[in-house]
């Protein structure tokens, strides 16, 4: 059974950081296309980050140069570093996976992130 358990949302203050975790299990992370998302209230469900098997990183427009997903295929875990965070970027924020081979779809729990100004 895939299961994809978020860590580390919170309370911080704008120009803060934080790294959530996703901690995988019933998949390799280090094979399959892994994700972040996000929703803020009202609004639609938004691609955060990529990371591929191959390493490749894709990036939403609103969070590029201050996001980095990174994943750590010891621990099965993706993490998302958020730098220089903005009151926009209050959301909840969720894993996905897409598995390589069935392409079958999962997501997290979601973990809140907010950012206070």
């Amino acid at each position: 059974q895939v299961q994809l358990a978020e860590s580390g949302g919170g309370l911080v203050q704008a120009g803060g950081s934080l790294r959530l975790s996703c901690k995988a299990s019933g998949i390799i992370v280090g094979i399959n296309l892994m994700a972040w998302y996000r929703q803020a209230p009202g609004k639609q469900r938004e691609l955060v980050a990529t990371i591929t098997r191959d390493g490749n990183t894709n990036y939403g427009d609103p969070v590029k140069g201050r996001f980095t997903i990174s994943r750590e295929n010891a621990k099965n875990t993706v993490y998302l570093q958020m730098d220089s965070l903005k009151p926009e970027d209050t959301a909840v924020y969720y894993c996905n996976t897409v598995l390589i081979l069935s392409r079958r779809e999962y997501w997290g729990q979601g973990t809140q992130v907010t950012v206070s100004s």
